[in-house]
């Protein structure tokens, strides 16, 4: 007859442990991964509405001077629509203000405020604030020697 006998075998339980260890650390990698992938999408989408915004302030610009080269002109009447680039920042929450050396980006949470200096040349005076709640464009009027921004296309006169 063939007697069994019970033997601890302490290979097994070391085999068992490497499993769940291999399989946590596999976990923890994964983990780490995810969040490095994450911040990096983050910061990616931070950098591009940053630069979103700065070409939109630099196309309001370069449309504020060009009124100011008008003004420089005499009694004359100058309009631009200048297209707003859609960007990730809430707009309801921005305010643009037209200096008379600087076009103001104003943002309720205070982390995208900056500003784009204007050369200050036209003959005239600059004005005028707009939130950006829902716009997706701003004109830049010059008339009766003010330039503002506005919402709407100026109406004729004639």
């Amino acid at each position: 007859m063939k007697s069994t006998e019970l033997r601890q075998d302490r290979y097994a339980a070391a085999t068992e442990l490497g499993y769940i260890f291999t399989f946590l650390l596999g976990v923890l990698l994964l983990t780490m991964f995810s969040m490095w992938a994450y911040q990096i999408e983050t910061a990616t989408r931070e950098r591009w509405n940053e630069n979103a915004i700065q070409s939109n302030l630099d196309d309001l610009a370069a449309a504020v001077e060009r009124a100011d080269e008008a003004s420089r002109m005499g009694s004359v009447e100058y309009a631009e629509k200048v297209t707003w680039r859609l960007t990730e920042a809430d707009e309801s929450r921005i305010t643009l203000i037209l200096t008379d050396t600087s076009i103001e980006l104003i943002h309720d949470g205070g982390t995208l405020d900056t500003n784009v200096s204007l050369s200050g040349t036209g003959s005239g005076t600059h004005q005028g604030e707009v939130v950006l709640a829902g716009v997706t464009s701003v004109w830049i009027v010059h008339a009766d020697g003010i330039t503002t921004m506005q919402y709407d296309r100026p109406q004729s006169n004639y």
